[in-house]
């Protein structure tokens, strides 16, 4: 049985939670640009999660780039869909389903973008998700009138022009923009362009204040790991367990975060769904939330690589099974990493919060992801996650962050590769690992001498923008972890510092 608005009835599994009848009714307040499973993981997850509690009462209506060969799964699911929440929370595991049919209508946009401008003549309309990747938000030479426009921004515009027009430039009919893809300032940036286009286009002075008065570009910062369709194996279990078929079911990770910058009541009285759940954070400044992120998740992942990858495991989940990297992962982020970004902003209660959070999602049984992925473009991450909490832990005290020492230790050690046909290996345990990083050529110069490989690369200020060798004692502490783990190995070289500590 597949899962359809008719066939819902027929499910009699308690295991799921089903919508309420009422939100399907409900019309359509948001505008959505893409499909992707981050988009329907977390803002359509929470829009769904307020409609539940009658909090928000509104529908999607999503835009996707791309054509369909033959019927689309969302026609024949009447935009239906599964979320399989499976993971871990306070440290207990969770395991949950719900079908969540905030999605009302999809559209590609090659096929029916009359149908999409017409949208926007919905008096009802209020709010723009979107999530187009990176690549998404850039500057082109779009026409408004093309059917549709090649980009996202270009097609952004040519919907507000219509609106606008329809509407007679009405105030109250402008449109809050909340971008999703992972870029610095994404919603700032989107702004931009769209008003390049509109004085590309050569549109109306009247029209282009109308974006700046009656519109708002939010900049935000998303955090839910969604891996997408479940392997074959638990998709088969799943609708075993379930009593029906889904092809647009996904899977997340408990943890969901989406930080929204606004200052605007007009921006939280539209985007009411953020009432159904502490997680979504409308705050005047995102800085706060993006700092944490990049220190305690990001700068945690890239410090703990090496160290996972010599110890010979090949993922996370499996890392955090050995007592002694769960317990190095724990110290590292609360005691050094932490304690590097505590500011009057960011305070010992976020840090230690969202550390745990951390160590729940390293865990997290069901998710597969691989230190060989993580540990691409290896030295550019260290640089840019890394070094800048040395500078601010060394700003707070001269003694040597041990556990930071360690990982930079192992990281030193992971890049001694050996070089074939131009490119970078690396032996673990009886299997090569490409390295992918733009600076392996570099790292494998100077383990040429490896007694003074330490010094080569810490005093390099190309890599990191500062000579590390400034640092009180760093240099030697590193030097001598580095040697320590040649001769005992990673977990020994984590149960040493662990005493020691």
């Amino acid at each position: 049985m597949l899962l359809t608005k008719n066939n819902i009835q027929k499910i009699t599994s308690d295991l799921v939670s089903k919508p309420v009848e009422a939100s399907y009714l409900y019309p359509e307040k948001i505008l959505q640009f893409g499909t992707g499973v981050l988009l329907r993981g977390l803002p359509d997850y929470f829009v769904h999660k307020a409609n539940q509690q009658n909090l928000f009462n509104g529908r999607i209506l999503v835009v996707k780039s791309t054509s369909s060969a033959g019927a689309d799964a969302f026609d024949q699911q009447d935009g239906l869909y599964t979320i399989c929440i499976k993971g871990l929370e306070d440290g207990n595991e969770v395991s949950t389903y719900q079908i969540n049919n905030t999605i009302s209508r999809v559209f590609a946009a090659g096929q029916h973008w009359g149908e999409i401008l017409k949208s926007a003549e919905n008096p009802a309309l209020e709010i723009v998700f979107s999530n187009t990747t990176e690549v998404g938000i850039v500057m082109s030479e779009d026409r408004i009138n093309d059917t549709p426009p090649a980009s996202f921004p270009g097609k952004l515009l040519a919907f507000l022009y219509h609106r606008y027009s329809y509407f007679n430039g009405d105030q109250g009919k402008g449109l809050t923009v909340v971008p999703t893809e992972l870029i610095t300032d994404n919603g700032s940036k989107l702004q931009t362009i769209v008003y390049d286009l509109a004085k590309l286009n050569g549109l109306p002075t009247a029209f282009i204040d109308w974006l700046t008065m009656a519109n708002d570009f939010c900049n935000t910062l998303v955090d839910r790991i969604v891996p997408g369709a479940l392997p074959p194996v638990d998709y088969a279990k799943t609708t075993a367990l379930l009593g029906y078929e889904d092809q647009l079911m996904i899977m997340a990770e408990p943890f969901r975060l989406w930080a929204i910058e606004t200052s605007s009541d007009r921006v939280r009285q539209r985007l009411s769904f953020a009432l159904a759940d502490p997680n979504v954070l409308l705050v005047p400044s995102i800085e706060k939330y993006k700092e944490i992120k990049l220190r305690l998740l990001n700068g945690t992942h890239t410090l703990s690589c090496a160290v996972a990858l010599l110890s010979g495991f090949k993922t996370v989940k499996e890392a955090m099974q050995n007592a002694s990297f769960n317990r190095f992962i724990k110290k590292l982020m609360q005691e050094e990493i932490g304690q590097s970004i505590l500011s009057d902003q960011i305070i010992a209660k976020d840090i230690n919060d969202f550390s745990l959070k951390v160590i729940d999602r390293f865990a997290n049984p069901y998710l597969e992801h691989k230190w060989e992925s993580i540990a691409l473009n290896y030295t550019s991450k260290m640089a840019m996650r890394n070094i800048p909490l040395l500078e601010k832990w060394y700003a707070r005290t001269s003694e040597v962050p041990q556990f930071f020492s360690l990982g930079f230790a192992a990281y030193l050690y992971f890049l001694k590769s050996q070089r074939k046909e131009g490119n970078y290996y690396r032996a673990i345990d009886g299997r090569e690992i490409q390295l992918q990083d733009e600076s392996a050529s570099l790292l494998y110069n100077a383990w040429q001498q490896p007694d003074t490989v330490v010094h080569t690369i810490l005093s390099d200020i190309s890599l990191w923008g500062c000579d590390l060798t400034k640092f009180p004692n760093f240099e030697q502490d590193v030097a001598q972890k580095l040697d320590q783990i040649i001769q005992d190995g990673t977990i020994k070289s984590l149960i040493v510092l662990e005493h020691e500590k």
